[in-house]
């Protein structure tokens, strides 16, 4: 059991240093990197892996070497995870698919920037530490451990907005979003690939047949995407009834919890 004040000071300082140098450097060593690869959505994967090293350090400083994976639940099911993401995103597929024309245009560098790295990164480092190091890690609960990291989330996707209220509704989204990707992190017994494989396809399915310009979308790529996240909740919980456990968030973990997990 670690410490709860210890984990939420290294989880938060180390979080910081890292985003601080990813807004200062990460373009540049992008940069760097296309110009040995040549390949620039190689170049941007590379360049997110580094920059995610202040948080390798910060895992290593709460847990063992040994435990650091675990930590992030990178060791946990992953031909479940991606087979449970793939069922629940198939409404996207299919809706997309008829209502929307195929995107000719996309290219192997947005797939490897706003499909793969978007998905792994973004999921390994808001929920798999900044959100799942404090919820798993300290007393807090749900709503106290993903609220810093649900709002910073949302943050960094509003560069898509080109108005106030698109702006408004694109933080609500990618806000609710951070929580959606959270809750379904933990009900599964905190496999991180669970989230990777949703958000992953859930990217691809938007891209690859144009259902909106950014984020927030229209009505048909929406009606589609809250089907995919029903799909998802029910599909969880009917699973998790099935198997006789309990829902990770419940009334006793929302905000305090008074045991923590290891």
């Amino acid at each position: 059991m670690k410490k709860p004040l210890h984990v939420l000071i290294i989880t938060l300082a180390t979080f910081a240093v890292y985003y601080l140098l990813d807004e200062r450097y990460f373009s540049d060593m992008r940069t760097w990197f296309y110009e040995i690869t040549n390949q620039f959505g190689v170049s941007h994967i590379i360049a997110y892996a580094i920059s995610g090293i202040p948080l390798i350090i910060g895992a290593l400083l709460m847990h063992k070497p040994s435990a650091v994976i675990d930590s992030f639940g990178l060791n946990r099911s992953f031909p479940k995870a991606i087979a449970f993401s793939l069922i629940c995103t198939v409404p996207m597929l299919i809706g997309y698919g008829i209502f929307f024309d195929f995107n000719t245009e996309l290219t192997l560098n947005v797939f490897l920037i706003s499909g793969l790295a978007a998905a792994f990164f973004e999921e390994l480092f808001f929920r798999g530490f900044l959100y799942g190091q404090v919820y798993r890690y300290t007393n807090f609960g749900f709503f106290p451990s993903v609220i810093a990291g649900a709002l910073l989330f949302a943050s960094v996707h509003m560069y898509q907005s080109t108005d106030p209220a698109e702006l408004a509704g694109i933080f609500a989204v990618t806000f609710m979003g951070g929580l959606f990707f959270a809750w379904m992190y933990s009900e599964w017994n905190h496999n991180i690939w669970v989230p990777v494989g949703v958000h992953f396809f859930m990217n691809i399915f938007w891209m690859l047949f144009s259902a909106g310009d950014n984020a927030l979308g229209g009505l048909y790529a929406n009606i589609f995407r809250v089907m995919t996240i029903v799909l998802v909740i029910g599909l969880t919980i009917g699973y998790k009834k099935k198997k006789g456990l309990p829902l990770e968030i419940n009334r006793r973990t929302i905000w305090l919890k008074k045991k923590m997990d290891n």
